[in-house]
C-alpha cells in the first residue's frame, strides 16, 4: 500500500496499516498531526446496514485524488498530507477512508484534513453500495447531481504571503531541495 499522496486499497486499514501511514508523515517541523478515519456504520436513513462495497474508477480516482492532496499540500503551513480510500467489500466498523495531515499548527492541519475529506467525497469517482439486513442493497449518492458552486466547500483560507515561507523555503518540506 502506498503511503504517498492519494491511494486506493483493497486491504483492510487495520491498526498496523494506520500506524505505518501516520509514522510516514513524521516531520520535526510539524506541531500537529490530524487524522481522520471514516468508518462503516450500521445504520443509514433508518435502515440497518450489514456491510458495504466501494467501487472505483482507479485511473481517474488516483489522478483526482492526488489533485486534492496537492491542493491541500500547497496551503501555507501544510508539511504533508495523505489519503487512502478502501475499495471492495467492507464490514461494519471497518475503516473506509484514512486521512493524515501534518502542519506547523493545529488549525492549518484541521482545515486541510477537512478540505481533503470534503473534496474526495465530492470529486473522486468512488461509489458506495450498502447491503441491508432485509437482504436488499442500494447504491448511495449516485442519483445526486454535482453540487452547484454555491454549495461546494469553501477553499482553504490563504494567509498573507508574508506570514508563511514559500513551500520551497519551509524547513523539512519535501519540496525543499
Amino acid at each position: 500500500m502506498s503511503v504517498d499522496g492519494f491511494s486506493l486499497s483493497d486491504r483492510p486499514l487495520d491498526a498496523a496499516a494506520i500506524s505505518a501511514l501516520s509514522s510516514g508523515l513524521a516531520n520535526s517541523h510539524a506541531g500537529a498531526l490530524v487524522t481522520f478515519e471514516g468508518r462503516v456504520r450500521n445504520t443509514n436513513d433508518g435502515r440497518t446496514v450489514i456491510g458495504l462495497e466501494y467501487d472505483a474508477y482507479p485511473a481517474l480516482c488516483l489522478k483526482e485524488g492526488q489533485a486534492v492532496i496537492d491542493e491541500a499540500a500547497a496551503q501555507p503551513g501544510v508539511l504533508g498530507a495523505r489519503c487512502v480510500h478502501r475499495v471492495g467489500d467492507l464490514a461494519v466498523g471497518d475503516v473506509a477512508v484514512w486521512i493524515g495531515v501534518i502542519c506547523g499548527h493545529r488549525g492549518e492541519a484541521f482545515a486541510a484534513c477537512r478540505y481533503i475529506i470534503d473534496e474526495v467525497k465530492r470529486r473522486v469517482p468512488i461509489w458506495k453500495k450498502e447491503h441491508y439486513a432485509d437482504g436488499t442493497s442500494g447504491w448511495i449518492g449516485v442519483e445526486t447531481a454535482r453540487p452547484a458552486p454555491s454549495e461546494r466547500p469553501a477553499p482553504l483560507e490563504r494567509p498573507a504571503a508574508s506570514e508563511h515561507p514559500a513551500p520551497s523555503e519551509r524547513p523539512g518540506s519535501p519540496r525543499a531541495s
